[in-house]
C-alpha cells in the first residue's frame, strides 16, 4: 500500500506544474502528435485513430497518429518521455509499459516519473479458457483440479511478461496452484494448441476467445475484468468466481511528457472524455472487441500506481525479477 501511496504522489506531483492561464488559452494552436508503440492496424493504433479523430474536432486542431513501433512500445514511451512538456506530443501509454517497467532493468525512462497521466481510453478484457476435453465447468473446478493434479495444468501466454502472462501467474498464486507456464510468439499459435487440446488453459483477449467459445470448441471460466465485459455478459469475472479483487485486462490509455502545465492536461482530458462518451466512438470501439473506458487525470494516476504494484508482485512470482 505505501508502494501504490508513493507512486500516485510521484504522478501527481508530476502532473502538477501550472502555466499562465492564458496559454492553456491558447493550446492548441497546431496540429498535436499522437505516438503509438505498435504498428499500424494495431489495438493501440485503432484506439489512438478512433478517439483521435473526435478530439481533433473538440480541440480544432489535428491529432496526427504516427507509429514508432519497436521493444513493446519502449521506443516510443522513451521518445515521447523526451519530448517537449508541451502538450502537442502525446503517447498512448499501455498495460505493456507498467509490465515492460517492473521486468526490465535497463529501459531508459521511467514511465511512473517521466509521465503524466490524461485518461484511460480502452481495455480489451481478458477471458479464462479450457478445451471442453479438460472436464471442467468453471473456475472453481478448474482450481481443484489443479490442486489435485499440481504442476500437471498447463497455461498458454502470448510471450514471457505479457500481461496474459503475468494474470495467469497472478490467478495462481492468489489460488495456490501450480500450472505449467507454455510460451507463444503471439496469440494464433496460442489459441491453436489451446483448440487442439495440447494446452490445458489460456487467459486471451476476449475478442479473440468468444468466437471459440460460441461455437462450442472452447469453454470460458471467467474475465478478467473488474465487471463482466458487454462481449462477454454472461461468463462471471474471476474476483466474483474466485478471488475476490481480482482484475486484469490489456488497457491502453493517454499520457502525456510529466512537466506538461496541468491546465493542458486537464483540457486533453475533457476532449478525450468527450469522444469515448460519443455512442459513434463507443460502438466502432465495441465493435472491435474494446470496452471504452475514461476519467480523470488523477484517478488514472492512481490506477497506474496499482498496476505497478500489482504486475511487480506477479513478476516476481514468474521468477521475471528478484
Amino acid at each position: 500500500m505505501k508502494r501504490v501511496a508513493m507512486l500516485g504522489l510521484a504522478f501527481a506531483l508530476a502532473a502538477a506544474v501550472t502555466v499562465p492561464q492564458g496559454r492553456a488559452d491558447d493550446f492548441p494552436n497546431r496540429p498535436l502528435r499522437l505516438i503509438i508503440g505498435f504498428p499500424p492496424g494495431s489495438a493501440a493504433d485503432i484506439t489512438a485513430r478512433l478517439v483521435g479523430n473526435d478530439m481533433s474536432q473538440t480541440l480544432g486542431q489535428q491529432v496526427v497518429v504516427e507509429a514508432k513501433p519497436g521493444a513493446g512500445s519502449s521506443l516510443a514511451a522513451e521518445f515521447v518521455a523526451r519530448a517537449p512538456a508541451d502538450g502537442y506530443t502525446l503517447f498512448i501509454g499501455t498495460s505493456s509499459n507498467v509490465t515492460n517497467a517492473v521486468i526490465s532493468a535497463d529501459l531508459r525512462f521511467d514511465f511512473v516519473k517521466d509521465f503524466a497521466p490524461i485518461t484511460p481510453l480502452t481495455g480489451l478484457p481478458l477471458i479464462m479458457a479450457v478445451h471442453p476435453t479438460l472436464g471442467v465447468s468453471n473456475l472453481q473446478e478448474l482450481i481443484a483440479l489443479a490442486k489435485a493434479k499440481p504442476g500437471e495444468l498447463t497455461y498458454a501466454s502470448v510471450g514471457p511478461g505479457t500481461v496474459p502472462h503475468l494474470s495467469t501467474e497472478l490467478f495462481a498464486l492468489r489460488t495456490g496452484i501450480k500450472l505449467v507456464h507454455v510460451p507463444y510468439k503471439g496469440s494464433p499459435p496460442a489459441v491453436t494448441d489451446l483448440l487442439a487440446g495440447r494446452v490445458s488453459v489460456m487467459l486471451g483477449v476476449a475478442s479473440t476467445i468468444m468466437p471459440h467459445v460460441r461455437a462450442g470448441k472452447l469453454k470460458a471460466l471467467a474475465s478478467g475484468s473488474a465487471t463482466r465485459p458487454q462481449i462477454a455478459p454472461d461468463v462471471p469475472t474471476i474476483a466474483e468466481a474466485a478471488v475476490p479483487g481480482f482484475e486484469s485486462s490489456v488497457w491502453f490509455g493517454l499520457v502525456a511528457p510529466a512537466a506538461t502545465p496541468r491546465p493542458v492536461i486537464e483540457k486533453l482530458a475533457a476532449a478525450a472524455n468527450k469522444a469515448l462518451k460519443l455512442e459513434d466512438v463507443a460502438s466502432k470501439l465495441r465493435a472491435q472487441g474494446f470496452e471504452p473506458l475514461g476519467g480523470p487525470p488523477d484517478e488514472f494516476a492512481k490506477f497506474i500506481a496499482r498496476e505497478v504494484d500489482k504486475w511487480g508482485v506477479a513478476a516476481k512470482a514468474a521468477g521475471l525479477r528478484s
